[in-house]
């Protein structure tokens, strides 16, 4: 049976991270989860500690400060490659991202190399967003599709799935952006590499507990990334592929 990782950076997740990893757990014996916490001061390690006593399929991997979301991933990714797991998914602890949805990834996973849970495959399908916020993701998404090329509707999504293969192929120690511009290069990377791609519809919900971690410098770094991957698509297109 192949085995699965579902990675989860942490920063004050206290008041949603059982839960999830309890759905997680339930919904396929073919997955684990490993957490990864910035030092959050509201216990969220604590917790993860009190689980693992009982569960042996959940992981945690602690950093001293706030690292962000993109070297936690990067991290995660390496941690699943070394620990012999066969895919892994980037995925919210918040709940805006349905552990429900989680086998519809796997039962993919033999024809495609990056499944991407998407919110604009099939219309908008976003829940308790405000307006501003909505339409900033729609057309950030619509513009980074254009600019770069790649035919992928939700290049912002971070509910994704990654086979192996990819995992591997992508040079990810490479990649220096957070939030939405590590979501946009990693789905280029992949796609640069020949992989293969595919966009599943998923509803997601605004989160139901906490802060959320959007900034400004986030949404800025990534409209500047857009446009250094595309001059990486002229001259260099293969530049985080590991050849």
């Amino acid at each position: 049976m192949q085995k699965g990782l579902v990675i989860i950076p942490t920063y004050n997740e206290s008041a949603n991270i059982k839960k999830i990893i309890n759905i997680i757990l339930a919904v396929s014996q073919k997955l684990e989860v490993l957490v990864i916490d910035d030092n959050s001061p509201d216990n969220t390690a604590k917790i993860i500690r009190e689980i693992r006593k009982k569960n042996k399929r959940v992981h945690l991997e602690t950093r001293t400060r706030k690292l962000g979301l993109g070297t936690a991933y990067v991290k995660g990714f390496d941690y699943a490659l070394k620990k012999g797991y066969d895919f892994a998914f980037e995925m919210d602890a918040d709940f805006s991202h349905d552990p429900i949805e989680l086998p519809n990834f796997i039962n993919l996973l033999g024809d495609y190399d990056l499944i991407i849970g998407s919110r604009y495959i099939q219309g908008i399908s976003v829940v308790n967003w405000p307006m501003k916020r909505l339409l900033l993701s729609y057309f950030a998404c619509a513009f980074a599709r254009v600019v770069t090329g790649i035919p992928v509707r939700d290049l912002t999504s971070g509910f994704k799935c990654y086979s192996r293969n990819a995992l591997a192929r992508i040079d990810w120690r490479k990649f220096k952006v957070d939030g939405y511009g590590f979501q946009i290069q990693s789905v280029y990377s992949v796609y640069k590499a020949g992989l293969r791609l595919k966009e599943i519809p998923i509803i997601f919900v605004e989160r139901r507990a906490g802060e959320s971690k959007m900034s400004k410098k986030i949404i800025w770094e990534a409209w500047w990334l857009v446009w250094k991957l595309r001059l990486l698509s002229i001259f260099n297109g293969k530049r985080y592929v590991k050849l």
